[in-house]
């Protein structure tokens, strides 16, 4: 599945890679970066020639302290939007699904402050990914 907004081409492009990660409760868990103030899916991007799902693996293991097997991460979508902390600059997402049953993480690297929302009422402020795409998307139920 993929939802590539239109976008204007002259904008750069950030290649990203993205959790929806949720828990049993039907929660899903969100991050802050240190030094910002809007919460995302967490993820980041990956190392030249990283396939997606490694540096996902990776990004998950850095910010969350999370051990994700490879088949724990089911693909979603690509998705462009508008970057969060870039101005100017577009993302490219690619974005998977992520159900954990232990709800446990620690926050680390440049996280600093990560926690589980509801989806529909989130009460945070939320980057464009998250709130435009991502979110919604846990609220139809997927």
């Amino acid at each position: 599945m993929s939802d590539l907004s239109p976008s204007p081409p002259d904008r750069p492009v950030i290649e990203v890679v993205a959790a929806l990660v949720s828990g049993p409760d039907g929660r899903t868990l969100l991050v802050r970066k240190r030094g910002t103030g809007l919460f995302m899916n967490p993820g980041g991007k990956p190392e030249p020639g990283e396939a997606h799902v490694a540096a996902l693996r990776r990004e998950l293991a850095e910010e969350l302290g999370l051990d994700v097997a490879a088949d724990a991460l089911d693909p979603l979508a690509t998705i462009r939007t508008v970057a969060a902390n870039e101005p100017g600059h577009d993302l490219l997402a690619h974005c998977f699904t992520l159900r954990l049953d232990d709800p446990r993480h620690a926050a680390a690297a440049e996280i600093e402050e990560a926690r589980w929302v509801d989806p529909a009422d989130p009460d945070v402020a939320l980057a464009p990914l998250a709130s435009d795409h991502l979110l919604p998307w846990l609220v139809r139920g997927l």
